[in-house]
């Protein structure tokens, strides 16, 4: 069963009764399994005697998205929509504005199911199609193991405030999702070649495919298996060294809904391996960044994130001397003065994805050679988001936040900083082979 506390109706209308098919619009959660919208969809059909027909849109132009970005998500839906037929829906793809085609397909539909994203481009889509459609538009929570309502009421402070309050309903939530047999099975497919629509439609083509990451569920699996078989013993010891490679890996395909992070918290569980420490990050920390961006309509707003404290200490410290000084292009081409630095933008250009204690001195750095803090955040985010396979969401707007001192606490004041963590070059040499790590990734961006 379905926790009834993930469903919302988002319009007060009726399901229409004459309709020819269940739709589910296919949005943030890229999966044929361990999708509770999907399910909720599959029990509607059902229920009602008719096929699902499952609805994904392809938005060339989707906010600051490029090349690496819709390789990797094609990837995925390779895989996703292939088990989809197999479960006997029908499924069409189309490119354009979501909002739509899921508006013209909903005129034969019984009733609209969606999954939920928490950024502002997905909840105006969903806004927008609720208010224009004539049958009953419902929202299933998917991406996250606490529905974000259930977690907490409001915008948290930090991981503290938060902890307590979520960690209460995880048990709850952490059971297993049965997947269902398809009763009426449609024979709708209406797919392009993905391969080749990749290569018509027109997309930012500046930044090449990661030959790193590749898409799909069953690439997800391997990592989780990885993972748990040979790295989760060691996370808590070793997860902080870039060289030791002691991590998931799944940020992607989290990022992309490929995977479910309830199927992960279920699968590290059962190993029996301790897995607090993984947990709190994939749980607690993963879901502070959706509690963030769902109760922060700002969150990509320099002056509407930070912690009062943060906001005026950078203020006070905003014209202090700077030792170096780069521009956005200096960043992005690897043009500063230390090595250290460097590497980890060359890891993230050239694989799309930055281990995150490297891509925490990546961007309190940024803060410390640009010419202000708003001009740091705007580059970093900038960055981060054009490079990172798992930028452009929650976890990516509060990381990036994070070293300018959200979710944080004061700590000793410094010039440029002021009372905001401070992280330096000593530190990483204290923590791992630092000169490992930037031999690795010494070699010039392509």
């Amino acid at each position: 069963m379905i926790n009834r506390q993930r469903i919302k109706q988002l319009n007060d209308l009726p399901d229409n009764q004459s309709g020819e098919y269940v739709l589910y619009w296919m949005q943030a959660s890229q999966r044929a399994e361990y999708n509770h919208a999907l399910e909720y969809a599959i029990l509607l059909g059902n229920h009602f005697k008719k096929p699902i027909l499952v609805n994904f849109s392809f938005i060339a132009d989707f906010p600051q998205a490029n090349l690496r970005h819709f390789k990797f998500m094609i990837d995925g839906l390779k895989e996703t929509f292939s088990k989809l037929r197999r479960r006997g829906m029908g499924v069409i793809c189309k490119v354009g504005n979501p909002v739509d085609s899921v508006i013209e397909l909903c005129e034969d539909a019984v009733c609209l199911i969606t999954d939920r994203g928490y950024l502002n481009v997905q909840r105006d889509w969903r806004k927008r199609i609720s208010a224009a459609i004539t049958c009953r538009a419902t929202q299933v929570e998917s991406d996250v193991v606490v529905p974000v309502e259930i977690a907490s009421f409001k915008e948290e402070y930090t991981a503290g405030t938060f902890r307590p309050r979520i960690s209460r309903h995880i048990d709850e939530f952490l059971v297993p999702l049965e997947e269902q047999n398809v009763e009426i099975r449609s024979p709708i497919e209406l797919i392009p070649n993905l391969d080749s629509l990749l290569n018509k439609i027109p997309l930012d083509r500046s930044v090449n495919p990661s030959l790193e990451y590749i898409g799909g569920i069953s690439r997800a699996k391997s990592f989780l298996k990885d993972f748990i078989e040979n790295k989760l013993s060691d996370y808590e010891n070793r997860s902080n060294d870039p060289n030791a490679n002691c991590i998931s890996e799944l940020s992607p395909y989290l990022h992309f809904g490929q995977i479910s992070p309830l199927q992960i918290a279920l699968e590290v569980q059962q190993s029996g391996i301790d897995s607090r420490v993984f947990l709190e990050q994939l749980i607690i920390r993963r879901e502070l960044s959706i509690n963030f961006c769902y109760y922060n309509r700002s969150y990509d707003q320099f002056d509407s994130i930070l912690p009062e404290w943060a906001e005026k200490t950078l203020e006070t410290h905003s014209s202090d001397p700077r030792e170096y000084v780069y521009s956005l292009k200096e960043f992005e081409n690897t043009q500063t003065h230390q090595k250290y630095w460097n590497a980890a933008q060359i890891q993230m250009v050239t694989t799309g994805k930055m281990h995150n204690y490297m891509r925490m001195y990546w961007a309190k750095k940024i803060l410390e050679w640009s010419e202000n803090p708003q001009k740091a955040y705007e580059i970093a985010l900038y960055l981060n988001n054009k490079y990172e396979l798992d930028g452009r969401d929650p976890n990516g707007y509060a990381g990036v936040a994070w070293c300018f001192g959200k979710h944080d606490r004061a700590w000793k004041e410094r010039p440029v900083f002021g009372k905001v963590r401070y992280m330096n070059a000593n530190g990483l040499r204290r923590k791992f082979d630092i000169e490992k790590y930037a031999e690795k990734f010494s070699r010039d961006i392509v």
